[in-house]
């Protein structure tokens, strides 16, 4: 979750942090969100879990703002009830709450999203996973410089491709280029030089290069906009109304909380065009083009349609059991960073108390979010905090959110 990649690492060194004495409101769910839950006995196993700690959940989110987030919304749902709760404000200079029903910018969950496309694909045959991405891209990559690459390496991390260069989390830069449109192609040229960083299949690495070229994929067999795909494949059979592939939009739609960008002050003052907020400068970042991450990260959505999501995915309402089992299965391999893989194709594997979790994070500018569920659907997550430091680890708040959800009372 934003725990869902180096996040989740940074994070289980936080969960001993002493939760805040304040909290958001407790939110009441309607009749429409009672999707069901998996059967246990469909898997053969289910899920030893804490009981909902819904205490410690409103401790999770309380305090906000503070010097690393301005507002929070957490869901948590499962067979042991549900919580929703929101701490902080959603915009700093009317001070309004942030909304239960907020969309946010997903960030890297939306590779969750494009990785079920390819699986349906592969499900209809119109995509072989063991088959060399050149074959249905041939000019992308340079032959001689790169060795066949699957389609499974693409989707779980172990293609070797080198990471898009471009400083997208670097203040400064993103101040001069919010609003440039970067072209897939682009992005994949401008990648390409530095040659391979592993031969493909020996280690996991992860990064958006993978799905942005997984995108141009599902571009070239369906002979459609991968965000079509999206849309016709997922978002309108499970009437994912509050969910969007932006593309060229820079906005957020509907009701959200603001992302805000923390700013040095100029000779005392706030730079022009921020805003004063107690000792702190802070830039609105709400808007921006997506165009970088693309159909690794652009994605807008809310708590309720990605739970939605989860159900319908983790229950195989959107693929077969052979592709379904691609979400759940990690490559026996080394992770570049050390350790083990942890990565599949479109989720990540952790192991949180004794409690198997799987899930994707987000991060974008002034966002940082996450989703995840046991394998059962016994307990699902999700969250969005609103960061105001950009390229930093996941904050303090969302290990916390993270430790009241699946870790229930702690232990004296």
């Amino acid at each position: 979750m934003a725990v869902l990649h180096r996040g989740l690492r940074v994070g289980m060194a936080l969960l001993a942090s002493v939760m805040a004495p304040a909290c958001g409101p407790e939110l009441p769910f309607g009749s429409d969100l009672d999707l069901g839950e998996l059967k246990a006995q469909e898997l053969g196993v289910e899920t030893a879990l804490p009981p909902l700690n819904r205490e410690a959940l409103r401790q999770a989110i309380a305090g906000l703002p503070n010097a690393e987030v301005s507002g929070a919304l957490v869901r948590v749902s499962g067979a042991d009830g549900r919580w929703l709760g929101t701490s902080g404000v959603a915009d700093l200079r009317t001070g309004a709450p942030v909304p239960a029903d907020a969309h946010f910018r997903i960030g890297s969950m939306t590779k969750t999203f494009t990785a079920t496309v390819v699986l349906q694909l592969a499900a209809e045959g119109r995509v072989d996973l063991d088959r060399p991405v050149q074959h249905y891209l041939p000019r992308l990559l340079p032959a001689g410089v790169y060795a066949p690459i699957t389609v499974r390496q693409l989707l779980n991390h172990t293609h070797g491709l080198p990471g898009v260069p471009v400083p997208q989390k670097d203040p400064a830069w993103f101040a001069e280029n919010r609003f440039r449109r970067f072209s897939p192609r682009e992005l994949v040229s401008l990648s390409l030089p530095p040659g391979p960083r592993f031969a493909p299949g020996t280690q996991q690495e992860y990064g958006n290069i993978g799905y942005i070229v997984a995108g141009l994929l599902i571009e070239q067999v369906t002979g459609r906009p991968y965000g079509d795909a999206v849309r016709e494949r997922i978002l309108r059979p499970l009437h994912l109304r509050d969910t969007f592939v932006p593309g060229n939009d820079v906005t957020l739609p509907g009701r959200h909380a603001h992302g805000y960008e923390e700013v040095s002050p100029e000779d005392g003052q706030c730079p022009a065009g921020a805003i004063s907020y107690g000792t702190r400068c802070l830039v609105d970042v709400t808007e921006a083009s997506q165009s970088v991450p693309w159909a690794a990260g652009e994605m807008i959505s809310t708590a309720e349609d990605l739970d939605r999501f989860l159900v319908a995915l983790f229950q195989g309402r959107l693929l077969p059991r052979k592709q379904l089992e691609e979400l759940f299965t990690v490559p026996d391999l080394p992770a570049t960073g050390g350790g083990r893989a942890s990565y599949s194709a479109g989720l990540s594997r952790y192991e949180l108390g004794g409690v198997t979790f799987w899930g994707k994070s987000g991060d974008r500018h002034g966002y940082n979010n996450g989703m995840g569920a046991t394998r059962d659907l016994r307990r699902r997550l999700v969250y969005s905090v609103n960061t105001l430091h950009m390229g930093g680890d996941q904050p303090a708040i969302a290990a916390r959110i993270i430790a009241a959800a699946l870790l229930g009372p702690s232990q004296p």
